[in-house]
């Protein structure tokens, strides 16, 4: 009897467990059907302090129209939104995906004996925390090298005359976007032809 129900419990968990797969781990929102395998020559992951972007690829033996119904149930089961779905014959489908503010790209496409995903995903990351309080020494300690003092401008409130402000500079307006917004726009014009 302990055998019947120790033999029932593996085969759940092992067909629990051969459900869904995270997209490499990469992205934890991420969840793949199973009997998709990942392609690590055709996938590139590049990521810094503040964001995370990838092309992960994969493949399988799954019908291309299953594959993406797959996808979109389980993307928006793990709060994506559906921005757009394209499809046609020679490029396969193509569907976009937004999850506060990161962006997601779901293309599917047949090949001589596999179906292929390939998943172009940009994440913002939180900043990295900052130690404050009386257990963080000064920089001078912890590196042994010393800052150099920021050169602002010079005090001008000895030049003033009583009742006088002193006038603030503007700080110069930013037109330059910013590396996230940069990768954000490369994914979005990588998906539109």
């Amino acid at each position: 009897m302990n055998r019947k129900i120790f033999a029932i419990a593996a085969i759940v968990l092992f067909a629990t467990g051969c459900a869904t797969t995270p997209a490499r781990r990469q992205f934890d929102d991420i969840n793949l059907p199973a009997g998709l395998v990942y392609q690590p020559g055709d996938s590139i992951v590049i990521e810094s302090q503040t964001i995370k972007a990838a092309q992960l690829v994969y493949r399988g033996r799954l019908e291309p129209m299953t594959l993406g119904d797959a996808m979109r149930t389980r993307l928006e089961a793990s709060g994506w939104r559906q921005l757009s779905r394209t499809s046609n014959s020679t490029d396969g489908t193509w569907q976009i995906y937004e999850k506060d503010g990161n962006a997601l790209g779901v293309h599917i496409y047949e090949g001589l004996w596999y179906t292929y995903l390939a998943i172009s995903a940009c994440q913002t990351l939180p900043p990295p925390a900052v130690q404050t309080g009386s257990d963080t020494p000064p920089a001078a300690l912890a590196t042994g090298v010393e800052e150099p003092k920021a050169a602002g401008p010079k005090k001008a409130s000895a030049d003033l005359e009583p009742g006088m402000v002193p006038e603030t500079q503007a700080a110069p307006a930013k037109s330059d976007p910013s590396f996230t917004q940069r990768v954000k726009d490369f994914f979005t014009n990588l998906f539109t032809w």
